[in-house]
């Protein structure tokens, strides 16, 4: 009986051992597989990167002003990102200086507080922050890519009108098409003391643009 249950063992033995050789080959496949899995996700680049890229914009827009009436708005800007998530931002930014209340005031008294129409310009220096990012499918087109930032900083308002410095802050939106093409919306609030018709006010001036972005070098 003894000799007739080590021979029933040793046969069971040889017969579960390639099952379990497969098992331990099936457990070190699914191991590796999603070891692989983090090292690729840990490594991923991204299909769009700023970090070390030069950003020029030219936009257009509204100058939405506190004493004065609204206005369009050209303005031109260089970005240098040194991370994927902060840049910061030169500008230059033209408009021009109309009142209608003024106008009228002219009109009716024959007395020249303001002159009309006069240009404006806007020089600023702003941080971006990145705060976010995301997809977006176009229709059924392809899908690209945006970011929202924040924006903060400040500069020079040179107008009759102005007094001093200028505050700015402000929120805007990235839409990147390819790898150096996007295109970009803000709204920036200019903190500012202005004076008009004798009166004296710190007031903000809003300004709303949309326009493009070209980003060097062309890949990232």
């Amino acid at each position: 009986m003894g000799a007739a249950q080590l021979l029933l063992g040793a046969v069971l033995l040889l017969t579960a051992a390639p099952e379990l050789a497969d098992a331990q080959c099936i457990d070190e496949a699914i191991r590796d597989e999603l070891n692989a899995r983090r090292r690729y996700r840990g490594v991923q680049k991204r299909l769009f990167q700023k970090a070390g890229r030069h950003e020029l914009s030219a936009m257009g827009g509204v100058y939405a002003a506190d004493l004065l009436s609204s206005s369009y708005l050209l303005q031109g800007a260089y970005t240098f990102h040194f991370t994927e998530d902060l840049g910061l931002e030169a500008s230059f930014a033209y408009t021009r200086a109309e009142s209608d209340l003024v106008d009228i005031v002219e009109q009716d008294t024959s007395f020249t507080q303001l002159r009309i129409d006069t240009p404006v310009y806007v020089y600023q220096g702003h941080l971006l922050w990145s705060i976010a990012y995301g997809k977006l499918r176009w229709f059924s087109g392809g899908i690209s890519r945006f970011d929202i930032h924040l924006a903060l900083g400040g500069g020079v308002t040179d107008n009759q009108t102005a007094e001093g410095l200028t505050v700015s802050g402000g929120l805007g939106m990235k839409f990147h098409f390819t790898q150096w093409l996007s295109m970009r919306f803000d709204l920036r609030d200019q903190v500012l003391g202005q004076e008009i018709g004798g009166r004296s006010e710190i007031v903000n001036n809003l300004a709303a643009t949309l326009g493009f972005s070209v980003f060097l070098p062309l890949s990232s």
